[in-house]
Formats: C-alpha cells, structure tokens, sequence
C-alpha cells in the first residue's frame, strides 16, 4: 500500500454529524480519494491524558460528550471496529521514540471529535478506528514529536487524522451569522498559520502562542489545536500544505481541512 496523507480536520459543533454542507462534503471527498486505510489514528481534541493513550477497545462504545443538543444527537452511533493492533503499533512507536509512557485504554470508546467526521468519510463504520489522546498540559512541540514518532504508521496502512479547529473560542461566537466573511483576528490568525505551515516555519509555529496574532483570542485553551501538530509531524518532511474547503461559520469558527501528502 503506498504511503498515506496526514489530515487536520476542524470538526465544528456535534451537528456536523447531521449536517450537509460544504464542510461535510469536503470530509466526504477525502474519505472516498485515497485507498482503503488498514486503520484510523485519529487524534482528537476531546480525549485528554497525562500521557499519550491510544483506545484498544475491538467494539468502542460511541460516546456522547456534549450536552443542550438536539436528541437524534445522541441516539446516533457509529458502530466502527476498534483495532488492539493498530492500537499496539502506534504504542511500540511512540515507545521506541522515547514516549516510554504511551499506554493503551481497552475501555474508553470514540468521543464526537472522532466520530463526527468519521461518520461523513467512512459512513459505512466499516474502517477500524483507534483514537490517541493530547495532553493540553504539553506544548505544540511534545505534540509534534508524537507526530514524527508514529509518521512510520502512514506506511503500514493508516491513515493519521488530528481533529480539532484551527480557531476555537467559542465565547467569542455570533450565533445569528452563519457563513461569510469573518471577524478580522480570526481571519489574520488562519491567514498567519496556514502561510507559516506553507513556509515550512516550523519554530515559529512551535511557538505560535507567542509568535501568531491573537492567539490566545483565537484558542483561550490549545486542546483544539494540538491534533494539528501531531498530524503535521506525521507527515511527511518539507511537502505541501493543501488547505480544503476553508470557510468561517458564526464569525469567527475556522472551519477549514487541511492534508499533508
């Protein structure tokens, strides 16, 4: 099987699972344009751990981590297989990169992080999915070193998907605007991060809460934007940065994709 992209998805609220749109769409084309993965690493903003933790679960339970939505919401599942020996690859990876405490979770299922766009890519559930932890406690940089330990995992059939947003205050949202134009910090803060990635300006975005406009206005906390570094470490050295489907919705909430082939 020839090697697998890296993806950063910005997965928006739960509804994206119900949604039509351009997004959903966009998730859909990436699901159908490369070879059937052996598996899904996806990391996601919502499972959190001291110390990088993959689930091993072989039938992960679809957890429901959200509250004040609508109740189809949470009658929806996705009843993909989990898969130990994904799970245990990616741990024996990490481990020989110096991650020794990189544990594996037989017991946690898949938060919405993971399976919202996973149910819009593989709608069929039919591809296993193992889910890694961030830790909102480490930097950029730890995330990124995740990333460059588990990049071998692209070669043996599976696909790394970092699922968060590449904005996230949600305090900030307007609820009564939908798509269009965006407010200008969140504009400039996208603009300032997908030109650096293009650049390959690897310490400045190690240190992007320092270095880009507003960031701490665009991500009051980083969970969000970590699944980005490790998806970015994964791939590939020094290739493209290709921006999908970019758009704002309630003013300010980046919805945009990106791939590392």
């Amino acid at each position: 099987m020839p090697s697998l992209p890296t993806l950063f998805l910005s997965h928006g609220a739960p509804t994206m699972a119900l949604t039509d749109s351009e997004t959903t769409r966009a998730w859909r084309a990436l699901g159908s344009q490369y070879p059937r993965p052996r598996g899904v690493l996806v990391v996601s903003a919502h499972h959190h751990a001291c110390n990088p933790t993959l689930t091993a679960h072989p039938d992960p339970a679809t957890i429901h981590d959200f509250g004040g939505f609508p109740p189809a919401l949470y009658e929806l599942q996705y009843p993909a297989p989990g898969s130990p020996e994904v799970a245990e690859d990616a741990q024996r990876l990490l481990q020989d990169a110096g991650f020794a405490s990189a544990g594996l979770d037989a017991t946690r299922g898949i938060d919405h992080g993971v399976w919202v766009p996973l149910r819009h890519m593989y709608p069929q559930a039919d591809v296993p999915v193992v889910s890694l932890s961030v830790n909102p406690a480490r930097d950029a940089r730890w995330h990124y070193e995740l990333g460059r330990a588990l990049a071998p995992m692209r070669e043996r059939g599976v696909l790394i998907l970092g699922s968060g947003g590449l904005t996230h205050n949600l305090g900030a949202l307007d609820w009564h605007v939908g798509g269009g134009n965006p407010v200008s910090w969140a504009a400039n803060f996208v603009d300032w991060f997908v030109g650096r990635l293009q650049t390959h300006a690897v310490d400045e975005l190690l240190e992007w809460q320092q270095t880009a406009p507003e960031a701490r206005r665009n991500h009051p906390t980083s969970e969000h934007l970590l699944p980005l570094f490790v998806a970015w470490g994964a791939a590939r050295t020094g290739c493209a940065t290709s921006v999908i489907a970019p758009g704002f919705v309630h003013g300010s909430l980046a919805m945009h994709a990106l791939q590392w082939d």
